[in-house]
């Protein structure tokens, strides 16, 4: 099993759990995933560490981790600083509808409440439907219908309520 499945295994067990944190060490590669509750919505980062043994991770993993986490906060231009993105939890594919014949889940102007599903993201032949986990409206969806997304990606701009 590849580094990044293992990280999505522990990501979906995380969120799923009332866990606040995963520490798992294995081959001298130490992976820590934490909960950490933003003050509308949930976000889930994984912070590598490399553990005394030489072979851990590149060292370019944690600059790119610090860059991933970082680029959320500048994806939204200054015009739109009103809006809350609304962040991948996981690497998949985006669906915007239940399948290819049905109405997207939502598009601009629907307002949404914490249990309004937004989208699909297949991670692994598995069909995790997204939700909103706050109440407002959808002003911008930033992803297209069958794209590729990565962890901590914005997917929607919603307008508080």
């Amino acid at each position: 099993m590849e580094l990044h499945e293992k990280i999505q295994q522990l990501a979906k067990i995380l969120r799923d759990s009332e866990l606040g944190e995963i520490l798992v060490e294995e081959e001298g590669i130490r992976i820590r995933l934490r909960k950490i509750a933003p003050s509308k919505g949930r976000e889930y980062v994984a912070l590598p560490q490399m553990a005394a043994a030489p072979m851990a991770m590149p060292a370019a993993a944690p600059a790119a981790t610090a860059a991933a986490a970082a680029a959320p906060a500048a994806a939204v231009p200054a015009a739109e600083s009103g809006l809350v993105p609304f962040l991948s939890p996981m690497v998949g594919t985006f669906y915007r509808s239940p399948s290819p014949d049905r109405e997207a889940f939502v598009q601009a102007g629907s307002r949404v409440n914490p249990d309004t599903t937004l989208c699909i993201i297949e991670a692994m032949k598995v069909m995790n439907e997204i939700k909103a986990e706050t109440g407002g409206e959808i002003a911008k969806v930033l992803v297209e219908n069958g794209a590729p997304v990565e962890f901590g990606q914005p997917l929607f701009l919603i307008r508080p309520a």
